[in-house]
């Protein structure tokens, strides 16, 4: 049964509710490019969808037109459901915008079991429902670390076991190139990736002159170029893991929240997302290096790179390790960073880009 005829139903009951009394005389596929094949080359082969094209008979004995619009998967940008969704949001939130613009009637999702349609066209912002996490928020211990100045076996315990944690999640392969070029691109050009994070900053923030950010730009768009070919690296991410994503429970065991961008990246971005921290907790309390955060970085990257034995993630790490500093120096997610840390911030993670493999003892060099 092709798709239009299993989907008449749900149909006639969308058309009925945007055309009250309107009748679904045909439902047939809506081909990218309707026209005859044109031998001059400018037949289309692709499009982002397959509409259906439903014929309608309204209450008044007129006949119409509509057009049922669905996005399929592919790799400019829609392989996740939630960015067909996003497609079919904005389109529903612009359409009326632009003058003499076809109409949009309605907007919604296909149910999972296929038998019907769930509008959305009453909708507005979005919302997420989890259950709550006890236990001690691991931004807290770093805080706490670096006030002391001093790492107990508990909390080299913890920074072992969040290297763990990862060796198993990154454990698990992926296929898909596209999803690992994806993964690259939204780290230096999504808004949440490194053109995203620069553009935040205000123009005048000490320590992140626009001239200091634009070359750091630069170096990142570099970066993606040598990252493409590592699409063998594709792998299981959390997408966000740093210490405000994770709560310690009663038996010191990580807990996760918020898991980000697809979840399929380079094991890299896991890692450095925790790991700049150990460093950016200490820029403010240098003193707790020595006997803290220096103790914690070391055996968080030991243990990762023991356990997972992947020695190539230092050759990809610094376009990663340069976005995660560029977000904990940006001030709009933390404001009270000094410019002197911000600057040293800022120069650890230029010199990974000028370097072509990252070496962790590197960070030894902020706390003489």
């Amino acid at each position: 049964m092709s798709f239009a005829r299993a989907m008449t139903p749900a149909l006639q009951s969308m058309v009925d509710a945007c055309l009250p009394g309107a009748t679904l005389v045909e439902a047939r596929p809506f081909h990218i490019d309707d026209a005859e094949l044109h031998d001059d080359g400018t037949t289309k082969g692709a499009g982002y969808g397959e509409p259906l094209r439903l014929r309608v008979r309204e209450r008044d004995g007129r006949e119409s037109t509509l057009v049922f619009h669905t996005a399929s998967p592919d790799v400019f940008g829609h392989d996740r459901r939630a960015d067909r969704a996003a497609e079919m949001l904005l389109a529903w939130d612009t359409f009326a915008e632009v003058p003499r613009h076809v109409e949009a009637l309605d907007v919604g999702a296909l149910r999972r079991d296929g038998a019907g349609l769930l509008s959305l066209r009453d909708a507005g912002e979005f919302y997420l429902v989890t259950r709550y996490a006890p236990g001690r928020l691991y931004a807290d211990e770093l805080r706490r670390v670096a006030r002391d100045a001093v790492a107990t076996p508990d909390d080299l315990r913890h920074a072992e076991a969040l290297a763990r944690y990862l060796a198993v999640l990154h454990a698990e392969g992926l296929d898909g190139p596209a999803r690992y070029v994806r993964a690259a691109r939204d780290l230096v050009g999504s808004g949440e990736g490194i053109f995203g994070i620069i553009d935040g900053y205000p123009g005048d923030v000490p320590g992140a002159p626009p001239a200091r950010l634009e070359a750091l730009e630069r170096a990142a768009v570099a970066w993606r170029w040598r990252l493409k070919s590592r699409t063998a690296r594709l792998r299981r991410t959390h997408g966000d893991f740093h210490p405000f994503n994770v709560v310690l429970d009663d038996a010191g065991e990580p807990v996760l929240l918020d898991a980000s961008r697809g979840c399929a990246g380079d094991p890299a971005d896991d890692v450095c997302c925790m790991a700049i921290n150990y460093v950016f907790f200490a820029v403010e309390h240098p003193a707790a290096w020595a006997r803290a955060m220096g103790p914690l970085w070391r055996r968080f990257w030991h243990t990762y790179l023991d356990a997972t034995g992947d020695a190539a993630l230092l050759e990809v790490a610094a376009p990663f390790l340069a976005w995660r500093g560029l977000v904990v120096c940006n001030p709009a997610w933390y404001p009270r960073v000094s410019a002197e840390a911000r600057d040293r911030v800022l120069g650890f993670v230029e010199r990974a880009l000028a370097s072509p493999r990252f070496d962790p003892d590197d960070a030894e060099a902020l706390f003489p």
